[in-house]
């Protein structure tokens, strides 16, 4: 009898130990499922070189609540899309011999690819490649005014659902005015605006901005210039990445830009948590900082979290 009560016994607790075990599987599942990756730029005091970083020199919160760090490693590969709105100037391309500088400098792990805005579309050039002299080829002058009924925020939400879906580093360069001939540019702010932005944090895309001056008068309006260009900065900031202007103008050379952003692009990092997205998923705002001295950080404004099932 006392054989058979600890045989029973022992069962019973085999069984109350593959009960406890089996949960934590689907458990594990669902948090790695909710795991969320976003771009890290790495900025040094006026624009210098940053200092190397550390997971450990690394703090994230979300709201008040520290976050722990899940991982915490450099870029490496990089999807880098050049996208030119066909409404400007065409005096634009006078610069494109230092844009292929630059694109021709780029590591070789970047993919590059290059499209025009027209039309609320984005009009693939050269699509994703490392052949960097191929995708410096794609560049030609703006077709000025016969591309005046686009959207330059329209482009970058068709171009983004044709995107390669990687966990690598993701950046747009946009050329544009900012101005929306597809919607008028009536309003202050952009009606497509906020949503090109959840898009960009949704895939984790940084979208860096350059303003370049329409072919038409109606883009010469100081009025529409000014949302236009705020547009493009809100763009740009809440993405992670940085927007280039100087007054209304077309800048002289556009390379003192080129190289600030290859400094960027230079010191970026993939940071990864783990985050409850509830059933449907959702956008949080988060903070990384640092002890290191003289470095802030770009990020996106908020970062996607997936949902947990």
């Amino acid at each position: 009898m006392n054989k058979n009560l600890k045989w029973i016994g022992a069962l019973l607790l085999a069984a109350l130990a593959i009960a406890a075990v089996v949960p934590l599987a689907p458990m594990a599942a669902a948090a790695e499922s909710a795991a969320s990756t976003m771009t890290v730029t790495a900025v040094g005091k006026k624009d210098t070189q940053p200092p190397a970083l550390t997971k450990d020199d690394i703090q994230l919160y979300q709201g008040k609540e520290k976050v722990q760090v899940a991982d915490w490693k450099r870029g490496e590969t990089l999807f880098l899309a050049i996208l030119i709105d066909d409404s400007l100037e065409s005096t634009v391309a006078s610069q494109w011999n230092d844009l292929k500088a630059f694109l021709m400098a780029q590591p070789q792990n970047t993919y590059i690819a290059v499209a025009y805005a027209r039309n609320g579309s984005a009009m693939v050039a050269q699509d994703f490649t490392k052949d960097h002299a191929l995708a410096a080829k794609a560049l030609r002058i703006p077709l000025g005014n016969a591309g005046a009924f686009t959207s330059p925020y329209l482009a970058i939400q068709d171009w983004e659902k044709r995107w390669p879906d990687s966990g690598e580093r993701k950046s747009i360069i946009l050329f544009s005015s900012g101005i929306d001939y597809f919607r008028g540019s009536f309003d202050p702010v952009d009606p497509d605006l906020d949503t090109t932005i959840s898009h960009a944090q949704k895939q984790n895309i940084n979208i860096w901005t350059i303003y370049v001056p329409d072919a038409g008068h109606v883009g010469r309006r100081e009025f529409r210039v000014f949302n236009a260009q705020s547009n493009l900065s809100r763009l740009s900031e809440e993405t992670g990445a940085e927007s280039y202007y100087l007054g209304f103008g077309m800048p002289v050379t556009l390379k003192p830009y080129f190289d600030e952003i290859q400094m960027h692009l230079n010191n970026q990092y993939l940071l990864s948590f783990v985050g409850n997205g509830g059933k449907k998923g959702k956008f949080e705002r988060v903070r990384v900082v640092t002890e290191a001295p003289n470095v802030e950080f770009l990020v996106p404004s908020e970062v996607f979290l997936p949902a947990v099932q």
